[in-house]
This record gives structure tokens, C-alpha cells and sequence, in this order.
């Protein structure tokens, strides 16, 4: 009889050493998973940042040289009528 409880006290020990082990394991994988996913997430924002970044600069830039064509066309425009004149009055 002693056998009989010693067995099944074995078996059941093995039985939850196991179990344990693999709640173990799936919450570890879970943690990386979840750590990982943290970090992917982490560089995206970085690399949305440095992207937007880039793009205003470009913009700005954009804006910039807008400027300044307008401007030229200003005094393009300014000189043609000033041309206009000079040759209306001669």
C-alpha cells in the first residue's frame, strides 16, 4: 500500500514539475513577445519622427525657393512695366 502512495505522490509530483514548467515558459515567451513588440513599436515612432522631420524640412524649403520665384517674378513683372512705360512715352 505504501508503494501504491508513493507512486502515485511521484507521479503526481513529476506531473506538476512539468506543468509548472510550461506556464513558465509561455509566460516568458509572452514577456519577449510583448517586449519586442514594445521595441518594433518604439523604432517605428522613431523612424515616423525622423521622416516627418525630414519632410518639413523639405517643405520649408520648398516654401523657400517658392519665395523667392515669386519674388523675381515681381520684379520681372515690375521691369516690364517700367519698359512699357519708357515706350508709351517715347
Amino acid at each position: 500500500m505504501k508503494k501504491v502512495i508513493l507512486s502515485l505522490a511521484l507521479v503526481m509530483a513529476l506531473g506538476i514539475v512539468f506543468t509548472s514548467c510550461r506556464d513558465t515558459k509561455k509566460t516568458d515567451s509572452v514577456e519577449e513577445a510583448v517586449e519586442n513588440a514594445t521595441e518594433a513599436v518604439e523604432e517605428a515612432a522613431e523612424d515616423v519622427t525622423e521622416a516627418t522631420e525630414g519632410a518639413m524640412e523639405e517643405v520649408g524649403e520648398a516654401v523657400d525657393d517658392a519665395l523667392e520665384a515669386a519674388d523675381d517674378a515681381v520684379e520681372a513683372a515690375e521691369e516690364a512695366v517700367e519698359k512699357t512705360k519708357d515706350a508709351i512715352e517715347k
